[in-house]
């Protein structure tokens, strides 16, 4: 005889341990971190970012981060240096949400990087599992987790810009993919996709607001055709 349990389970009352994106606040960012240095690899919030993890430091920080809030942030070295395994790291990163994974049988991983928000290095340590840890601030970003107002941005004479760059480096673009973008995503993809140097993809990161960032875009497209 099945028993009639006192009170039923609302299925859809079922409060979820890691928030929905839209629903993300500054009180769902973390104090801490795992933090993955990569030399040249930007994420800006609302971009994605595809990586192939394979060092066993940073799989064990895949690893946690999947078990926890699905967590990374993103942070650039000060130096390009390789054979340093700690490397100096700039002050602001970004903070990445693991939106999707892939496991391949040499252990390796896919994933994908959705960035939320920007954030401040206050200090970092090393874990007992490897991988560096860092104690963070996003506060001063807080306008990184808000919808805005598009805005207005000379997009004809950025679009004109990009041409003569890409000509320049004899580079190509899909421009249908880039005409569908509204202003406001076009200044998160191209920071990304174009192949700037790390302190120049740094500079577009620390870039305080969106006309800023533009600016910082379009002085960057023209020194690269000098």
């Amino acid at each position: 005889m099945t028993k009639t349990p006192d009170t039923f389970l609302d299925l859809n009352d079922i409060p979820r341990r890691v928030p929905a994106l839209a629903d993300l606040t500054l009180a769902d960012i973390p104090p801490r971190v795992g933090l993955f240095p990569l030399s040249g690899a930007m994420i800006l919030p609302g971009g994605h970012l595809p990586l192939t993890v394979f060092e066993p430091r940073y799989v064990a920080l895949l690893e946690d981060a999947l078990a926890g809030r699905r967590l990374i942030g993103m942070i650039q070295p000060q130096e390009e240096d390789e054979s340093d395994p700690l490397p100096v790291l700039h002050n602001i990163g970004t903070l990445g949400r693991i939106t999707s994974f892939t496991e391949y049988s040499d252990g390796t991983f896919s994933i994908t990087l959705l960035g939320i928000t920007r954030f401040r290095l206050l200090m970092e340590g090393l874990t007992q599992r490897g991988w560096r840890e860092g104690t963070i601030d996003a506060s001063p970003f807080f306008s990184d987790l808000l919808e805005s107002d598009p805005s207005p941005i000379n997009r004809a004479r950025l679009l004109s810009r990009l041409k003569s760059y890409l000509t320049a480096h004899q580079l190509q673009t899909d421009w249908s993919l880039l005409d569908e973008l509204d202003d406001d995503m076009l200044l998160v993809i191209l920071p990304m996709l174009v192949p700037f140097s790390s302190e120049q993809k740094q500079a577009l990161l620390e870039a305080s607001t969106l006309d800023d960032r533009a600016g910082v875009l379009l002085d960057l497209l023209a020194k690269g055709m000098e």
